[in-house]
């Protein structure tokens, strides 16, 4: 077969190609290999995959030309022709194999829908309850699943359910409550330990503690005497050195987390962050209210560093709704859990080995909501900017509603200027910062 598939056509001239007027049908455009482009009178534009099956000539509509989640693009449309002609020559319809693959997506998204958190919960209390003796036991596993968890994840099908889902469950209580969230913590996770069992989910649970959310919350042994909602932090004095450290590593991960530290954002932030949330020509990178804690627009400045960040991953980006951190599954962000294991890679420690980055008052390893701490501490000890700035810079909201209803604009042009200098901070040569992080340690060992 000497026919080259996929050069006829070009992006450029599929988005210039129009119908004549005449006739009054469809017209086509081909593409090689059984692709073609196929416009209707009325200007709409679609792919079409024609073959030959036991004699006999199918279509295959491939869905309406334009970008992603809606659209169809050309190279999206000729991978789509490459599967079809793969399974034809397995002997494959293509047609009854992705109405099979649809019935049995469907299938699952049933069964997800049906084995919510809630209810898999309920049905693992029912199965154990016989074993508990102590009926105020019984009760107790009841009353905090409904009060804590079945507000925020008990409709969530129990296969989707991942380490952010449990973090927004127990951050609210997890200083304020801790042994009733420690205890909490691990009912979730027994829940989920059940529901593997009962193979309704796949892969590890994001409730374990040991190795994973340690990694993110406070002990709760250590809570009592701390400031509610503390996170470890960094000491501002080694952030260069760290940021040296996490430049050097090739994950999506970890220019996720530089971006996070370059704009001093929410984690969450900047895991949902999508494309069109990007100017890179005004250097603005603009989050919905939807997505803020305050539910408030936050607009960010950003600096040359973090816009360098965007430039080394805009390649992957699949048009504007796409994530501009992307996970390994194909159309979700990075998780939580990415974070958390880039810094427990960077932060190895064991019995006799305490962890590098560790916070400087508790000892405890550092984690990436700690960074707005570093960001905060650095700006009030080795910057000229105002208090008022920095807190700008970190969308918090003024508790003083006098002053809050004349500072009605955002700071956004000395935001940038500040968001330049802590870049310019974070690059600095990290050998200026190694005598004062080994002082640290010699004085806290």
């Amino acid at each position: 077969m000497g026919e080259r598939f996929g050069g006829r056509l070009t992006a450029k001239a599929v988005a210039a190609a129009k119908h004549p007027g005449t006739p009054a049908r469809p017209i086509r455009m081909g593409d090689g290999g059984g692709l073609y482009l196929q416009i209707a009178p009325s200007g709409s534009k679609s792919w079409l995959f024609r073959f030959t099956l036991a004699g006999k000539a199918r279509e295959m509509g491939l869905g309406p030309v334009g970008e992603p989640p809606k659209g169809v693009t050309l190279a999206a449309a000729r991978l789509a022709a490459a599967e079809a002609r793969g399974l034809l020559r397995r002997g494959v319809d293509p047609i009854e194999h992705r109405a099979a693959e649809l019935r049995r997506s469907e299938a699952e998204r049933a069964k997800a829908a049906a084995n919510t958190f809630r209810s898999v919960a309920e049905n693992m209390i029912g199965a154990r309850e016989a074993g508990w003796r102590n009926a105020k036991h019984r009760q107790q596993w009841r009353n905090t699943l409904a009060t804590y968890a079945y507000p925020i994840i008990g409709d969530m099908p129990v296969s989707e359910i991942g380490t952010e889902d449990v973090m927004r469950v127990l951050r609210p209580i997890w200083t304020k409550k801790p042994e009733t969230a420690s205890r909490l913590r691990g009912r979730i996770e027994r829940v989920l330990a059940y529901a593997k069992a009962m193979k309704l989910r796949e892969g590890e649970n994001p409730a374990v503690w040991r190795g994973h959310l340690s990694e993110a919350l406070p002990s709760p042994r250590r809570i009592e005497g701390k400031a509610p909602g503390h996170h470890p932090a960094l000491p501002w004095q080694e952030a260069p050195l760290f940021m040296a450290d996490l430049r050097g590593r090739d994950a999506m991960a970890a220019r996720a987390l530089e971006f996070a530290i370059l704009t001093a954002a929410r984690t969450s932030e900047v895991l949902g962050a999508r494309w069109r949330e990007m100017d890179l020509d005004a250097a603005v990178w603009t989050v919905p209210a939807e997505r803020m804690k305050a539910k408030r627009e936050h607009r960010v400045p950003l600096s040359d560093a973090a816009l360098a960040v965007l430039r080394a991953v805009l390649p992957l980006s699949t048009g504007p709704d796409s994530f501009v951190f992307p996970g390994k599954r194909r159309g979700h962000g990075l998780s939580q859990m990415a974070l958390l294991m880039l810094l427990r890679r960077m932060n190895p420690q064991g019995e006799d080995k305490p962890a590098r980055w560790r916070d400087a008052r508790t000892g405890e390893p550092i984690t990436a909501h700690g960074f707005r701490s570093t960001f905060r501490d650095w700006c009030g000890e080795a910057s000229h900017h105002p208090a008022d700035l920095a807190e700008a810079a970190l969308a918090h909201v003024n508790k003083d509603k006098t002053e809050a209803a004349y500072a009605r604009g955002d700071l956004f042009a000395k935001r940038a200027v500040l968001m330049a200098d802590w870049a310019a901070f974070c690059a600095k040569p990290p050998t200026e910062v190694v005598a004062i992080q080994g002082a640290r340690r010699a004085v806290a060992q």
